[in-house]
């Protein structure tokens, strides 16, 4: 008798650890059902809503669409907010699941990965406004230029917003905590930089083709603009 006791004592002990585990999964199965349902409702009322307030058409004009679709994606900016609330909803449904499982140690990473995502949104808004404005920016550049009659005036535009679109890639990146002072000071230093060898080639040697430029962009009264 005892020999058959020590031979099933194992299988016991498993199916009274499986008794009271399993109803635990069953709550977890039912909690990431529920929250994939209410994260595609969520994901469903995110894209309506900014397509309401026409983001779709920022996101367009400001070229981040474009910039989506040379990346393989086919949802667009709008489609990307709308999958992040679903990632959102579908993260805290894991974490409900994993704490339900008496797994702590992924729900605490879970949950950083939660506590990361609303920054990773506020970075995506930084970049589609800041993308918009630089366009802008490149556009008001280009026609004020052009009404001073400077010949380069589309190459000026394009260069306002090529700096401001990296200022703004900064500054995202900054929200999500990648790089820090480190970016910040190496942008700065290749700043500096160039605008030092431009000065040493102007002034060095480039004094003739600095004043060909100034006279190309600021012609005097009377004469005739340089090629």
């Amino acid at each position: 008798m005892d020999r058959v006791d020590t031979v099933f004592e194992p299988l016991r002990i498993w199916l009274v650890q499986a008794s009271a585990w399993l109803p635990r999964l069953l709550l977890a199965v039912v909690v990431l059902a529920a929250g994939w349902l209410v994260a595609k409702a969520v994901r469903f009322a995110v894209v309506r809503a900014l397509r309401a307030i026409n983001l779709h058409v920022v996101t367009e004009r400001a070229g981040v669409d474009q910039l989506l679709a040379q990346g393989g994606s086919t949802q667009g900016a709008v489609g990307l907010f709308g999958s992040l609330a679903w990632w959102l909803v579908m993260l805290g449904a894991l974490v409900v699941a994993s704490n339900a499982l008496g797994l702590d140690y992924v729900g605490n990473l879970l949950t950083s990965v939660i506590l990361f995502l609303p920054r990773l949104l506020v970075a995506l808004v930084i970049v589609v406004l800041g993308a918009y404005f630089a366009r802008f920016l490149g556009n008001a550049v280009t026609a004020y230029c052009q009404g001073l009659g400077i010949t380069d005036a589309a190459l000026l535009g394009r260069l306002a917003r090529s700096v401001m679109l990296v200022f703004v890639a900064l500054i995202a990146l900054d929200q999500i905590g990648v790089g820090g002072d480190i970016v910040r000071q190496s942008f700065l230093v290749v700043l500096s930089g160039i605008v030092l060898a431009l000065a040493l080639a102007f002034g060095l040697g480039g004094r003739e083709r600095a004043a060909e430029l100034i006279d190309r962009w600021w012609p005097r009264n009377g004469e005739r603009k340089l090629p």
